[in-house]
């Protein structure tokens, strides 16, 4: 069965039959129903928007005749269901013109934001024509349908705007000058169509008309709403006094740029291999993993090697310092932002239309403690820009529908008393011998130094933010006396780079940031769980650490694990030596 509501109420059958549904309340029930989206409807709101303040005096069952009414119209009685105080319409939201419209419109306009003005034309020029009038517009006078309809046709005039600037995009402005004025006269308020027609106007050589256009619109704001001009329509009126020849240009980021790393990457070629995979394959990818772990690193390095990269159209926004959704977005236009005006809208528009223009990599860099804010942006962008694609680092996942995870652990360890050549092949090893040679000239992997460099990345988990601190003291201490003093680990790993970031310039900083994003539940049977030296299973954790206060120990675990203090160890559970210190 299809459905139309784009014009007058109809029903056609399976075969395209049209369907006589019968009077002007039975087809307002159909389009209430309809429009709900197979949700159910009370009964007190059917009642209410199909007669509002003045009710039949048995409204219920003058309701019930007209469900009647209905079901023997369309021929399937279960097609229009009771269920739950209400009435529910089954039919499938590909046969419901409405939201066809509204899927059309939404991918052209995904397009449009793209750059793709040619795929744009096409699907809303689809959407367009599935438009037989204005909507629901043989049941007007039924309380419900004006709402309805406004809404619809808000809808409607935003994707005929939306396809006028595609076509402005092609160069088609002789085409649809016409249409432009039409819909001008029709909609004076609208500022978005007069940009739009004073733009085609003056790429048809009529500058004289866009100008008396601009007129005309600022005359009629102020009248009739007592407002000036938007930013875009004066920014659209001073670029024709000027005479610029490319109205159309869309606002552009500035090109990407990304860190120059000091040093090279050591290990990590799965990772990399991984993290390429899932850039192909998923729009949101997080980098997840403890502090120090190295998230930032390898994300960077990955995007180094992006195709997207080559064209400028990679960006790197920190996020350590922002805390907030509304700092977000000025964050993200503080990076991609170009010294020429910005274009209008509110922070999260403006950052939409720079993105625009083909593919593109987003890097939001140390979401954990904006996860929630972090989350909704990136959804929201990805919605409206197809061809972008968001990569996070964070120590907890951004729970966002279709987000692929890259887990990334510790560098590989060495065995225990493993000599130097087997010790040589630990990538935490090699990470450590390559940053103690650039402190300390001619350190070497042999007999006498194999024994305590495995010991320190033993000790230090392999987390390369620890070793390269810990190779950092090699300048005043040998091998041997770096490992007997670990006992202090934070005293001795207290000093680094004094170009990180605060939270990566110790050791203890990058422990107490993931440390103040826990809950007091977790906070609670973390300091409990530190108990254990190794690997433990489910059952003697809640043994130990379940009390009145900590209720719930396997959720509490996992979130535990998701916020990179704990990790899975095969069937159990196991800290670094690190965060249990």
């Amino acid at each position: 069965m299809r459905i139309e509501v784009l014009g007058p109420v109809r029903a056609y059958g399976d075969g395209g039959a049209s369907i006589d549904v019968g009077g002007i309340r039975v087809r307002a029930l159909l389009a209430r129903l309809t429009l709900a989206g197979g949700e159910v409807v009370p009964v007190d709101s059917l009642i209410n928007g199909l007669w509002g303040d003045r009710p039949p005096r048995e409204s219920v069952r003058a309701l019930h005749a007209l469900v009647y009414r209905l079901r023997r119209a369309l021929g399937e009685s279960e097609i229009v269901e009771l269920a739950s105080g209400g009435y529910q319409l089954h039919v499938r939201a590909e046969d419901v013109d409405a939201y066809r419209f509204e899927k059309l419109a939404k991918q052209g306009r995904g397009e449009l934001a793209a750059g793709s003005g040619r795929k744009a034309a096409a699907l809303l020029g689809e959407a367009l024509a599935l438009w037989r009038g204005d909507a629901l517009a043989d049941v007007l006078d039924v309380p419900f349908a004006g709402t309805a309809a406004a809404h619809l046709q808000q809808l409607r005039a935003a994707a005929t705007e939306d396809w006028f600037e595609a076509k402005l995009l092609l160069g088609h402005h002789g085409e649809i000058l016409a249409e432009l004025e039409a819909a001008t006269a029709a909609h004076p308020l609208r500022e978005r169509l007069a940009v739009l027609r004073m733009r085609a106007l003056h790429a048809a050589g009529c500058q004289s008309e866009a100008l008396a256009l601009f007129e005309k619109v600022r005359r009629t704001l102020a009248e009739e709403l007592g407002i000036d001009p938007s930013e875009e329509l004066r920014r659209t009126h001073l670029a024709v006094l000027r005479g610029q020849s490319e109205l159309s240009e869309r606002s552009r980021a500035a090109p990407g740029r990304l860190p120059a790393p000091l040093t090279g990457l050591v290990g990590r070629q799965e990772e990399l291999n991984l993290l390429a995979g899932l850039l192909e394959s998923s729009r949101l990818v997080t980098v997840v993993g403890p502090g120090g772990v190295g998230k930032t690193r390898l994300a960077v390095e990955a995007l180094s090697r992006h195709r997207a990269h080559r064209r400028g159209r990679v960006w790197l926004i920190p996020l350590a310092g922002v805390d907030t959704l509304t700092r977000l977005p000025e964050a993200v236009l503080g990076t991609i932002a170009t010294t020429e005006a910005l274009p209008p809208g509110t922070p999260l528009d403006r950052s939409v239309s720079l993105l625009a223009g083909g593919e593109g990599v987003l890097m939001l860099d140390n979401c954990e403690q904006i996860s929630e804010a972090a989350a909704e942006f990136a959804w929201q962008l990805l919605e409206r820009l197809p061809n972008l694609t968001i990569l996070t680092t964070s120590r907890e996942p951004l729970e966002v529908m279709g987000e692929a995870l890259c887990r990334l652990a510790p560098l590989a360890l060495p065995p225990a008393h493993a000599d130097p050549v087997r010790a040589a092949q630990a990538s935490a090893v090699r990470l450590f011998l390559d940053r103690a040679v650039a402190v300390r000239p001619g350190f070497a992997l042999d007999e006498s130094t194999a024994g305590p460099v495995v010991d320190i990345v033993r000790r230090l988990d392999g987390l390369p933010l620890a070793l390269e601190l810990a190779a950092a003291r090699l300048r005043t201490m040998n091998a041997d006396e770096l490992s007997r003093r670990l006992g202090d680990r934070f005293r001795l790993l207290g000093t680094g780079n004094r170009t990180a970031q605060p939270r990566q310039q110790t050791l203890r900083a990058a422990i107490d940031w993931s440390w103040d994003l826990l809950t007091d539940q977790e906070r609670t049977l973390a300091r409990r769980m530190s108990i254990f030296p190794a690997r433990t299973g489910l059952g003697p954790i809640e043994a130990v650490c379940a009390d009145d206060s900590v209720e719930d120990v396997a959720y509490l675990l996992d979130c535990l694990v998701d916020k990179s203090i704990v990790e899975r160890a095969g069937d159990g559970y196991r800290m670094l030596e690190t965060i249990r210190a």
